[in-house]
């Protein structure tokens, strides 16, 4: 029973960073779109954003799997 909440738990960590990162790209297209010369701060915002959110859903992972 552990280990299948465990899997339940580390899904929903990759789905969240998943949709949090779309959003994330999904937003910086539109501003980049409407100020073109703004598109290296925004890009440089959003890899470190998308870095960000990719690290805490590998630490929701890994405490979801250690957690059995």
């Amino acid at each position: 029973m552990g280990g299948s909440i465990a899997a339940i738990g580390a899904g929903l960590a990759v789905i969240g960073a998943g949709l949090g990162i779309g959003q994330i790209g999904g937003k910086a297209m539109e501003g980049i779109a409407r100020q073109p010369e703004a598109a290296g701060d925004i890009r440089t915002s959003m890899i470190i954003a998308a870095a960000l959110i990719e690290g805490a859903a590998l630490f929701a992972v890994v405490v979801a799997l250690l957690g059995l």
